[in-house]
């Protein structure tokens, strides 16, 4: 089954690659759109056949930046909280980077990209695709950046909505909608947006298992099913103080709870008759976050330009599992109880000048300072005949467990300088360098405190051969931040045989050259666009699973820094209108990624690829207008190639296969403006295995325990949307 899935990608990528090159031979005399400094302009008026409604709308009809099926394409924004590992705000590397008059989003969760959906499309001007390098751009890094300029007036507010209604494989039902007010009042423009989406899933898995000596074992059924809505308030504000001066204050709140209820069916297959029991689960959750950030920048009479901003944000999540066995006549006995609660802090600031200092040249230094707060707590108790039970444990006896309530602070201080040079008219250079010192603290069940510092420099080279063809080189040292929750020990969601992971005090950030060259090809008269990009990234302090065992009786692993490994692979992708078989509004994106790395095992002493790591992915998909229907259609087709996409632990392996994604959508617009949306997601149900073998003792010793054949899907999710503005 595999062999023939990889061989009908390779036919795909054939396709690709004959249509992205059909199109660069046909359209060689064509005029050309891009301008003499490389920068494509879409002005408001080449999106008018399409009737968008939304500046979303508008990006996923040019070609290399949206998506075919609508969502958002390839844009990226702040890096995510501390929870995540993210912190800060970084200058950004790499990926569609976002801008709104130039300017990019105080926020993480209040991103760019994520008002593109609010703004509706007659308040936008053009859209610019600048892939050079500048000193005015509010953003740094190797992709290109979309610039959204809006109109300086504004002729009325604006209210857009939209409402849905998805159902989903169960025949569950869940509405949601979103509203958004926008508008212009003198020197102030605002957006407020209100929304709330189903987050609904229902998760069906069918687990089946041998023993070490390939006898059959048992069945395992499991009906997962999450409540969840989305609820997201936001704002945007901007004020123009003068000519010379502006600000812009941002904020959010969230509130996502997602309790969830499983169903366990487990059919022993060691006896005959085989045996069914029973578990269920009872999993309340409890999840909230808000943000605050705001900028004001001032421009001299000289040009240079003087910028600072902050961020403020919080994130709490709570949860309780609580675990029971059901009996036949109804009786029900509690085995487990897991309680996990953590809140993320994070305060962000950050300021920087910009000047001029030869001709063509500039230089931006500044400084930022981000402090981070995890506070965590996790309670475990278990039926324990030997202690006594607790109601603060559900009931069951308290168990010990290591560096179960921590709060973790980082202090972080990045100074840095960025030169732009704009060496003549097809070269630009821009070097960057930047110094991180950070202190991390760890109080509670276990008390540490250490100091790092990291010099971070990178140079990235533009040569436009010609305005059509731009080719890029970049080399950079990235730090990657360490993630607050492989500090502390977490409640494990996915194995039923283990309760907790351990928590690693003595994690090293994970740092890697990285190493990027590109080639873009802007084929003219709007055709589209391929391009191809090749990496290397060398990395030093990995992070991955080690022994942190206590002893042979008590075998655990952890995060932790399991030395260097390397990392390479290539990056294909067109997005091309297929003007040469006279269909212009046509668009098909092809995107292929082969890919590869090694690094040395810490528990078999192999080599072998890192973590999740798989051979890489191709995506197809399409859409067509209809403007003389006021319609149109896509579809995206995605599937990695399966194989040796592996995890590696202290006592099993874990493998990961899954079947391909297809999500496709229909849409109309009627004569009022009014969008009428179809969606299909999930359309093939994608399913997703795991198979985990499972060893007596470490991995090492080989003694082989037990095999599972896991496989998993919340099928598919068709959904009705109707949008519009007033």
């Amino acid at each position: 089954m595999r062999f023939n899935l990889l061989s009908f990608s390779a036919n795909i990528a054939r396709v690709s690659v004959f249509l992205a090159f059909s199109g660069v031979s046909l359209s060689l005399s064509a005029q050309d759109n891009v301008g003499d400094d490389s920068t494509v302009v879409y002005p408001a008026s080449y999106f008018e056949e399409f009737s968008p409604i939304t500046a979303q709308d508008m990006l996923d009809r040019i070609p290399g930046v949206g998506s075919v099926t609508g969502g958002g394409g390839n844009f990226r924004g702040g890096r995510t909280g501390g929870g995540s590992g993210g912190r800060g705000l970084g200058s950004g590397s790499g990926g569609s980077q976002i801008l709104i008059n130039g300017k990019r989003t105080a926020g993480k969760s209040n991103q760019t990209s994520a008002q593109m959906g609010r703004i509706t499309a007659d308040q936008v001007d053009y859209i610019e695709i600048i892939r050079g390098t500048s000193g005015d751009l509010d953003v740094r890094g190797s992709g290109q950046v979309v610039n959204v300029v809006l109109h300086e007036e504004l002729s009325s507010n604006s209210i857009s909505y939209e409402v849905n209604m998805d159902r989903y494989a169960d025949h569950e039902t869940q509405p949601g909608g979103s509203v958004s007010f926008s508008g212009q009042s003198g020197a102030l423009n605002f957006m407020l947006s209100a929304s709330a989406e189903p987050r609904y899933d229902h998760r069906v898995s069918t687990e089946r298992s041998i023993l070490g000596d390939f006898s059959k074992n048992d069945e395992i059924r499991e009906d997962r099913t999450r409540e969840q809505t989305s609820y997201d308030l936001s704002l945007n504000l901007g004020y123009e103080i003068s000519s010379n001066s502006s600000a812009r204050l941002n904020a959010q709140y969230s509130e996502n709870d997602n309790p969830t209820d499983l169903l366990r069916y487990t059919t022993d297959l060691q006896v005959q008759p085989s045996i069914l029991s029973r578990q269920r689960e009872d999993i309340p959750g409890q999840r909230d976050s808000w943000e605050i950030g705001g900028d004001y920048e001032y421009l001299t009479a000289g040009g240079s330009r003087f910028k600072v901003l902050f961020i403020s944000n919080e994130g709490n999540s709570a949860s309780i599992r609580e675990r029971y066995d059901v009996f036949a006549d109804g009786t029900e006995d509690k085995n487990l109880f897991l309680s996990a609660a953590s809140t993320t802090k994070e305060r962000i600031i950050r300021g920087s000048f910009t000047m001029d200092v030869f001709n063509g040249q500039d230089i931006e230094f500044g400084a930022e300072r981000a402090q981070t707060i995890l506070d965590s707590k996790l309670a475990l108790g278990l039926v324990d005949s030997t202690g006594t039970p607790s109601s603060a444990f559900g009931g069951l006896v308290p168990q010990s467990v290591s560096n179960a309530n921590s709060s973790v602070e980082e202090i972080r201080y990045e100074p840095f300088i960025i030169h732009n040079w704009i060496i003549n008219s097809k070269m630009s250079l821009e070097s960057t360098l930047l110094y991180e010192l950070s202190e991390i603290s760890q109080s509670g069940d276990v008390s540490k405190k250490r100091d790092f510092d990291f010099v971070k420099p990178k140079v990235d080279f533009r040569y436009d051969l010609t305005p059509q063809l731009q080719l890029r080189g970049s080399i950079e040292k990235v730090v990657r931040q360490l993630s607050f929750n492989d500090f502390v020990a977490t409640n494990d969601e996915q194995d039923n045989d283990a309760t907790t992971l351990a928590g690693n005090e003595n994690l090293r950030q994970e740092w890697f050259w990285k190493y990027d060259i590109n080639a873009e090809y802007r084929l003219p008269n709007d055709i589209g666009v391929v391009d191809a990009n090749i990496f290397y990234h060398a990395h030093h302090d990995k992070i991955d699973r080690i022994d942190v065992s206590p002893s042979v009786d008590d075998l655990q692993s952890a995060n932790g820094n399991i030395g260097e490994g390397d990392m390479w692979g290539l990056n294909l992708s067109g997005s091309i209108r297929m003007r040469m078989i006279d269909m212009p509004n046509l668009l098909i994106n092809a995107r292929l990624n082969v890919q590869d790395s090694k690094i040395r095992d810490p528990f078999l002493g192999i080599d072998r690829r890192f973590a999740r790591f798989g051979r890489g992915r191709l995506s197809i998909g399409f859409r067509h207008d209809i403007p003389k229907l006021s319609m149109n259609y896509g579809l995206q087709w995605n599937n990695r190639f399966d194989d040796n996409e592996k995890v590696y632990d202290i006592e099993d392996i874990e493998s990961f296969v899954g079947e391909p994604n297809v999500n496709a959508f229909v849409e109309f617009v009627d004569s009022r403006g009014i969008t009428y949306r179809f969606d299909a997601r999930n359309a093939t149900a994608n399913m997703q295995c795991r198979y985990r073998t499972r060893y007596v003792g470490r991995i090492s010793a080989g003694i082989l325990e037990e095999i599972e054949d896991q496989c998993a899907t919340s099928g598919r999710v068709v959904s009705l949307k109707i949008n519009g503005t007033f």
